[in-house]
């Protein structure tokens, strides 16, 4: 049976709080160099930050890249508990428009097909997404079919601070001290790489980040960026024999020389890719956005020589400096992170036990500021945070399971 029963109010400040963020436009953008690369992310970043202090956390601050730390205080008496933290990102996926969302609420969803806009028949269907069929009688939450939701991360975000108002609020659940964290740009691989982790005083802790009731996560891809750019050489059509250089044309003939079969769409489990994220070309030049992931490191660094090789091989064909490929790290797997630190899985699994939850520990096909932060010497597994179809306007998430979130953290805190 469940430890902590959320009565309309809490109920009504989770859903509320998490309406308002997601409303608020704070997409990044991994074409530029700022952190957070948008100024929109300030917008939600210091709503945050007001919102930390009204609910009566110590210490709240955010730094000049955005960065927001705050604390829920001990109230042990002889408190020699280790400080856990909770993180999440609030910037959302620049692979869909993340401006102008209309969050729409579907109380006691009946299993059957959503039409999310009446003007574009838009339609969420269990039919396409068997997943639905989990959340008959839960309150939905979806998008208008025109953007993405958010819930990555913004489920996220709402379920800590809710949890630590919880926790503000009801002084008879003991504990230690509660460090949260929000970050910007998670969602290009940057989330952690100017997070100050001496600063937030964390022992270890957890990312609010994951999707479904019940995923633990300690195990996620290497991963890296790779931008390759292709040379042409522009001249009038009607007088281009022998001279014109295609940088189009070019870039179609370079993706063909990558695994067809080593894509997103045509791998799972364990299985690493290659993934074509944007393409913009002319004539003259085209730049093609690749990202690199494989759980396996050996694996991993094979792909990155791979896709060298290719440049190579390809600049051998057409001349050289055709083609030239720049590849940047963003994080790494997680896992050896965790040897002799198993503990930190365990009190999560248990927490979520209490919850009448079964723990699904399995590894991430993607990426979470828990990894680079484990790398910075911050245990950090990732918990789910209950959204459902990320990244595109079939997004939605349940009220029900934004609860469930919540409710493992207060149960973590308290143990």
């Amino acid at each position: 049976m469940s430890t902590i029963e959320f009565n309309q109010l809490w109920k009504e400040k989770l859903l509320n709080r998490f309406i308002n963020y997601v409303k608020i436009y704070s997409t990044s953008d991994a074409e530029s160099e700022t952190t957070p690369s948008t100024e929109r992310q300030w917008d939600i970043a210091k709503y945050i930050v007001e919102e930390l202090k009204t609910i009566g956390l110590e210490n709240v601050s955010i730094d000049d890249n955005g960065y927001i730390m705050g604390y829920v205080p001990s109230n042990l008496e002889n408190d020699d508990k280790p400080t856990i933290g909770f993180i999440s990102h609030y910037d959302t996926s620049p692979d869909f428009s993340g401006e102008n969302v209309k969050p729409q609420i579907w109380e006691n969803y009946d299993g059957n097909d959503l039409v999310l806009n009446q003007t574009t028949g838009f339609t969420l269907s269990p039919s396409k997404f068997e997943s639905l069929k989990m959340y008959i009688g839960q309150t939905l939450i979806t998008t208008d079919g025109n953007t993405l939701l958010g819930a990555d991360d913004k489920a996220g975000c709402a379920e800590i601070v809710t949890a630590a108002e919880y926790l503000i609020a009801h002084p008879e659940i003991k504990h230690g001290r509660v460090a949260v964290g929000f970050t910007p740009d998670e969602e290009i691989g940057r989330g952690a790489h100017k997070f100050d982790v001496a600063k937030f005083g964390a022992e270890f802790a957890y990312t609010m980040d994951g999707s479904e009731v019940g995923e633990l996560e300690y195990e996620n891809f290497n991963a890296a960026g790779a931008v390759v750019k292709i040379h042409g050489l522009s001249v009038h059509p009607g007088y281009a024999f022998g001279k014109m250089v295609n940088a189009g044309l070019l870039a179609a003939e370079f993706i063909q020389l990558l695994p067809a079969n080593e894509t997103p769409a045509t791998t799972k489990g364990f299985d690493g890719f290659y993934h074509l994220m944007d393409i913009t070309a002319d004539i003259s030049e085209a730049k093609l956005q690749y990202i690199i992931r494989d759980h396996d490191e050996e694996k991993y660094e094979a792909r990155k020589k791979f896709m060298e090789e290719k440049v190579a091989e390809f600049n051998q064909k057409h001349g050289e400096g055709t083609a030239e490929v720049e590849i940047k790290e963003q994080y790494r797997n997680m896992k050896q992170q965790f040897e002799g630190k198993m503990h930190i899985i365990d009190l999560a699994a248990k927490a979520m036990k209490e919850s009448n939850i079964e723990p699904k520990i399995k590894a991430i096909r993607g990426g979470t500021d828990g990894a680079q932060l484990s790398y910075m010497g911050l245990p950090c597994p990732n918990i789910f945070a209950g959204g459902m179809n990320f990244h595109g306007p079939y997004e939605y998430v349940a009220l029900e399971s934004m609860e469930k979130a919540m409710e493992v953290i207060i149960n973590i805190v308290k143990a």
